[in-house]
């Protein structure tokens, strides 16, 4: 392997690694995985009238729409919540998805070690050892995050599919920018 190759290689490795790093550490530190809305379809002239919307995170609620309106509240890991969400259904979506939150904290975690390791042995190029190792923690950083994100999607289609169907009840769900940067970072850390 010529030196120009093995330097494009290391410089591709850092960019990727930091990144990785940065969509992660937006990932998790935001509160846009998840936006929710449901309400009750008026029958007289068809709309909609929303009862609640809110916008989800690892660590927050906001409401932004219904009687919580702007009101943001920290998620619940070890009590039982303070609010009051408009159905049952929405409460064990946002209850569910708290079991996932530890994959993208481990992933966070290790795909910092792992970007310092490799940046250390890029200084280093004698220890071989530190290029191997960074590898490891990049795959496990991005294995923990693709478990993290499967966890999160299934908690939620589990509880979606236990929804009640009645047809004047209207409930809609989509995945945020916070989700598509952690989408976005596991292709990213596979890459490094």
């Amino acid at each position: 392997m010529s030196s120009c190759s093995s330097r494009a290689l290391t410089l591709l490795s850092t960019v990727f690694g930091a990144c990785g790093l940065l969509l992660v550490g937006v990932a998790v530190a935001t509160d846009y995985w998840l936006l929710m809305e449901e309400g009750i379809v008026l029958q007289q002239n068809q709309t909609i009238d929303v009862k609640m919307a809110l916008h989800s995170g690892l660590w927050r609620v906001c409401f932004i729409a219904g009687s919580e309106k702007g009101r943001c509240v920290a998620s619940e890991y070890f009590t039982e919540p303070e609010n009051e969400i408009t159905t049952e259904n929405t409460a064990n979506i946002l209850k569910m998805v708290q079991t996932a939150t530890p994959f993208p904290m481990v992933s966070l975690l290790f795909v910092f070690t792992a970007f310092v390791i490799s940046n250390v042995g890029h200084i280093r190029p004698q220890r071989t050892i530190l290029a191997f190792i960074s590898g490891i923690l990049f795959i496990l950083s991005g294995l923990s995050l693709v478990v993290g994100l499967v966890l999160y999607i299934s908690s939620i289609n589990d509880e979606v599919m236990n929804r009640p169907r009645e047809p004047e009840h209207f409930f809609n769900y989509h995945y945020g920018w916070s989700f598509a940067f952690a989408a976005s970072s596991f292709l990213l850390k596979e890459v490094s």
